[in-house]
């Protein structure tokens, strides 16, 4: 739509003047003194040639049409300077309520060298502001009345505080009020001293002065009218926005195209219309396709763009994106319809493909007869659609860039007439007005979304750093050890006695024994600079750190190599493989995807699904974009295309929820008897179960090994759970309650069942050379299992001090002291000789062997209650009466570990019928009958 011009106010004023005043004009034709000559501009030095006469009448026209209320007071003051040989003035302007009037210093000591701009930053800087009745120009504003004053400093109402600062000295004053047409006070003018070698201002100033002001005071209000003038229509295009409701719907496109349409159609009385919105870059799309496009590649693009306008109709229109989005409004009492049309909806409509023909061309379209119409554009099939439909108006809805992202169609005027030319013009504002809508409402969201992903970097930024070249360069310079002396190729690896040094040597052993380094042509400094910046980005939490990266990233390498997986995978999916596995968990804050939504961090604004996933994949993206870390650097447009999908894919598998998403897939493949795994789909599904394998390969650990890893992995996650309470007061799930800690075992059995097991199975049918991590986790669960069991009983796993170590290793310890516990067993043996003849009891049995067997043990808090009173309990029921039955096998059967903070014992077996006291330290049983296997049994471990 066309700027309009703003509106031009010319005043055309007569005056009759009397001939006296000309006559005094004429009088005594002065000529400019020579110190006022030489302080004009050289555009005004034509006015020396001037008598006083012709000067005042030029004067008079160069402020007769100024409507810039700035440059008129600056004429003023300049001109009047000029007129009266005065060395400075000033203007002020009348503001303010009948009741409350004050004058504000438009310009303030203007001299006639003083610039325009130098005048209005000056006056707005100091902002001078006097009262009406206040000092000589106040008095002058509320009189009306002019001031001349001969000697300022003995004047009470001069104020020499300016004169003070600037140190000027101020000798005559001459100040004058200025008045409307309709004698209102609208601001007071003032001079200052005469140039001219005189004292004061004389009558002939005083007269020049008035006269002048007259004409300036019309100028002055003309001046103030227009702005007034140009304020309101600006206020009223503020209040057609607002009227058109389009920011107000910002948050609501759905409302926002609703409204705009509901208002054109009523106001164009026509039957129906519809809005089509195009797929932009600013509505989502493959977070992929942003990312891994290069420069050379974004140039090809622009290029393909820009030759598009020589292209036929069908190549346009396969070039450009599809309509996404549909607004329908039919009649008055037909409530919009909102949908979004497959591909097969758009090319089996009639309008649609007009619509599209629209947004192609970006010409409006104004069709009064639908059915010719189509017959000229024989591309454009029709159908039965069109036989109700007489008349179209179409045009393109623009935003700001002027790129189409849109198409707005009305659809048969009420009348049956076709639409006019006002009609157009009428609905080009509302096409204009949904554009900037649509474009604002996108805008808005991509607002927030871009607010949320700076917060993310800025965090980001503020904890990571690339590593340093004296890093890179010493582990450039050191020696790597063979796979074998890291033990890469076995999937019982473990990082504990790896120092950080060796953790990066090994990944650059895998990244060689892969041929990854040559076959790329990775240079050798680059890969150790990426290795370390890796390294760096990973945050110090409990277990998502980059020690857990390394052993997912040797897990793969096992299965790559040991498992023969190499033999499905390319090079290139090798190389991302790999790459996935190290940044899988970049910059994990030790808080799961559930954590961010509960919180709406800006993680969670960002990525509403695989939050952390998608964090990790751009922490990666932002390394290899680093300046000396892109290991990628060597790779062509496809091959680079090709490797980041795989990574990112491979991180996003990681996401148990997309495993359980693709799990079904896979599953069936493999029921089906899958052998060839190199299509796209299939190979994708092979890879995100690889990936769930090794980012889980800890349950299938030796037990010590995966023992320890279990209460990190428990450890981060209770403090998640702390955070739960502390930050959202809500009750965490029982795998990350601290209070719930004794229930670890029961849930890791659960996740193995859930999880684990069924992966590692399937993997292991298909490809039975990763069998150990199978077997490796059917050990773990029986170990878990029997941990759950003794949990059971009221024996707990988590607190005890050396949890790091099995339990089950301290009866193993033959040459480990253990202290602290005696173990004592009461029994009698009524019938050790055979007892009395008629069987009865023998009263010559001392009083402490007649009583009945019994068990203590000795140490304060050394055994549970719960466990106290299995013991007795077991071996009180397993006497029959004569024989009691002690044996350490029997107990082992109802005993389990007790791990609160107790320290693991070994008993010895007592004499029959007499009393057995001895240190749980001992090697020897006091009998002599228990030996090295009994005391290697569990309840040795748990005493």
């Amino acid at each position: 739509m066309a700027k309009k011009a703003q509106p031009k106010i010319t005043v055309w004023i007569l005056i009759s003047m009397p001939s006296s005043w000309f006559e005094y004009l004429s009088k005594s034709p002065r000529k400019l003194s020579n110190s006022s000559v030489h302080a004009l501009p050289e555009s005004r030095r034509h006015l020396m040639e001037l008598d006083e006469g012709e000067l005042f009448m030029e004067l008079i026209r160069d402020v007769a049409n100024e409507l810039d209320i700035d440059v008129l007071c600056h004429k003023i003051l300049v001109n009047v300077g000029l007129l009266t040989h005065a060395d400075r003035g000033s203007l002020f302007l009348a503001k303010g309520t009948p009741n409350n009037r004050y004058l504000v210093a438009k310009l303030f000591d203007v001299t006639q060298t003083t610039a325009l701009k130098d005048a209005v930053t000056r006056a707005r800087a100091e902002e001078i502001i006097i009262p009406f009745g206040i000092g000589i120009a106040g008095m002058v504003a509320q009189t009306k009345q002019m001031i001349n004053i001969k000697e300022a400093y003995k004047d009470a109402r001069f104020n020499c505080e300016i004169d003070l600062k600037t140190g000027y000295t101020t000798n005559a004053i001459l100040c004058m009020p200025i008045c409307n047409y309709e004698g209102d006070i609208i601001g007071v003018a003032q001079i200052i001293n005469k140039t001219n070698g005189c004292m004061e201002f004389d009558e002939h100033d005083v007269e020049i002065f008035r006269r002048y002001l007259t004409f300036c005071g019309i100028g002055i209000q003309n001046a103030q009218l227009f702005e007034m003038s140009v304020q309101e229509y600006r206020r009223n295009q503020i209040l057609l926005n607002l009227a058109r409701s389009i920011f107000e719907e910002q948050n609501n496109l759905e409302c926002l195209v609703t409204k705009i349409m509901t208002e054109a159609r009523e106001l164009l009385k026509c039957e129906r219309c519809s809005v089509f919105l195009v797929d932009l870059d600013c509505c989502e799309e493959s977070h992929l396709e942003k990312i891994i496009e290069k420069p050379h590649q974004l140039q090809q693009q622009r290029t393909s763009r820009a030759i598009m306008s020589g292209d036929s109709f069908e190549e346009k229109q396969n070039m450009r994106n599809r309509f996404t989005v549909l607004f329908e409004l039919g009649g008055e009492n037909h409530a919009a319809n909102v949908s979004r049309p497959s591909i097969n909806d758009l090319s089996h409509s009639t309008l649609a493909q007009i619509a599209q023909f629209v947004a192609t061309t970006g010409q409006t379209v104004n069709i009064c007869d639908v059915q010719d119409w189509v017959r000229e554009h024989n591309q454009i099939r029709a159908e039965s659609e069109i036989d109700s439909t007489h008349a179209i108006l179409c045009m393109p809805i623009v935003n700001a860039q002027k790129t189409v992202i849109g198409v707005a169609q009305l659809i048969n005027k009420a009348s049956g007439l076709p639409f006019t030319e006002s009609d157009a013009s009428i609905f080009e504002a509302f096409a204009i007005f949904c554009g900037l809508g649509i474009h604002n409402t996108q805008m808005y969201e991509n607002a927030c979304k871009l607010m949320a992903k700076q917060k993310v970097a800025l965090e980001c930024l503020s904890y990571h750093a690339t590593a340093s070249q004296d890093q890179t360069e010493k582990l450039a310079q050191d020696v790597i050890a063979e796979a074998e002396a890291y033990n890469l190729y076995s999937f019982t690896f473990t990082d504990f006695d790896l120092v950080d040094d060796d953790t990066c040597r090994a990944v650059l052993r895998m990244f060689m024994q892969c041929n990854l380094v040559s076959q790329f042509h990775i240079p050798y400094d680059v890969l150790c600079r990426w290795v370390l910046s890796v390294r760096k980005n990973y945050r110090p939490v409990k277990y998502h750190n980059w020690r857990h990266a390394l052993n997912v990233a040797q897990t793969m390498f096992a299965m790559l190599k040991t498992g023969k997986m190499e033999r499905f995978m390319t090079d290139l999916e090798i190389l991302g493989l790999l790459v996935a596995c190290l940044c899988h968990d970049l910059d994990h804050r030790g808080t799961n995807n559930a954590f961010q939504t509960k919180t709406e961090s800006p993680l969670a604004i960002l990525y509403t699904t695989s939050t952390m996933e998608h964090h990790h994949f751009d922490q990666c993206v932002m390394i290899l974009n680093s300046e000396g870390n892109n290991i990628f650097q060597a790779l062509s447009p496809e091959d680079y295309r090709s490797v980041m999908k795989t990574v990112e894919s491979a991180i996003l598998s990681t996401d148990l929820a997309m495993y359980f998403k693709k799990r079904n897939a896979f599953l069936e493949l493999v029921e089906n008897g899958e052998f060839d795994w190199q299509g796209e789909e299939k190979k994708d599904l092979l890879c995100g179960m690889m990936m769930t394998a090794c980012d889980v390969s800890a349950i299938a650990k030796p037990w010590e090994v995966q023992h320890r890893v279990a209460k990190l992995v428990a450890d981060e996650f209770f403090d998640q759970g702390d955070l739960e309470k502390l930050q959202l007061n809500t009750q965490p799930v029982a795998m990350m309650d601290r209070e719930r800690k004794d229930e670890l075992p029961k849930m890791q059995v659960g996740f193995i069942d859930v999880i684990c097991l069924p992966l590692y199975r399937v993997l292991c049918d298909t490809f039975p050379w990763i069998t150990p991590l199978y077997e490796g986790t059917l050990e773990n669960r029986r170990n878990w299992q029997d941990l759950a069991e003794k949990v059971e009983m009221g024996l707990t796993w988590i607190d005890h001090d050396t949890i790091d170590k099995p339990v089950e290793e301290f009866a193993g310890c033959a040459d480990e002291e253990i202290k602290d516990i005696e173990f004592t067993v009461t029994t009698l043996n009524c019938n050790q000789h055979g007892g009395s003849a008629g069987g009865g009891e023998d009263t010559h049995t001392p009083e402490h062997q007649r009583s009945s067997s019994r068990l203590s043990i000795k140490k304060t808090g050394a055994l549970g209650k719960v466990v106290r009173s299995k013991l007795s309990k077991t071996l009180y029921n397993s006497m029959d009466g004569s024989k009691p039955k002690t044996s350490l096998k029997l107990l082992e059967s109802h005993v389990s570990e007790d791990m609160d903070d107790k320290s693991p014992t070994s008993p010895s077996q007592p004499h029959s019928g007499s009393v057995g006291r001895m240190s749980a330290s001992s090697s020897t049983s006091s009998a002599g009958t228990v030996d090295k296997t009994k005391k290697r049994s569990k309840l040795c471990a748990l005493l």
